[in-house]
């Protein structure tokens, strides 16, 4: 994620417009046409105004406790109708809740909890989170 971790700053990336951009940039780089976008942590910052803006590019959107939830309203969250899965650690005892409290206004959503895992449950339990994931995906098709 530009601007966090070893990356350095960018000015590109410092307002909500800007990391939409990003995100688009990339998709399309990419070539990619309807991907499912797994927002963990951080990437949240990213993800969640890409979902809000441009939800319907999106086939499917999986928040894996990301950051930022609390900047959007009720609101916001009752209009996204992309499919989307809250997935979070059962150990994750602060940014999870943080998550599931404001994203539970996403329409339709789907909730999935891994087992004995913290707040990078893909890292803890890697097969739960992709019992999870992929449950989440099978649905989709």
């Amino acid at each position: 994620t530009p601007g966090y971790g070893d990356s350095p700053p960018a000015k590109t990336v410092a307002t909500a417009q800007g990391r939409v951009a990003f995100l688009g940039h990339v998709l399309q780089q990419l070539g990619m046409l309807r991907p499912v976008l797994i927002s963990p942590s951080m990437s949240g910052r990213f993800a969640l105004p890409f979902l809000l803006a441009h939800g319907d590019q999106l086939a499917g959107f999986v928040a894996v406790a990301p950051v930022g939830t609390k900047d959007f309203t009720t609101e916001q969250y009752q209009q996204v109708q992309t499919p989307t899965l809250i997935l979070y650690g059962d150990r994750d005892t602060i940014l999870a809740r943080q998550a599931l409290r404001n994203l539970q206004h996403v329409p339709g959503h789907r909730v999935a909890v891994v087992a004995n895992a913290g707040h990078a449950c893909y890292l803890d339990e890697p097969q739960g989170f992709h019992r999870a994931l992929l449950g989440f995906l099978h649905q989709l098709s």
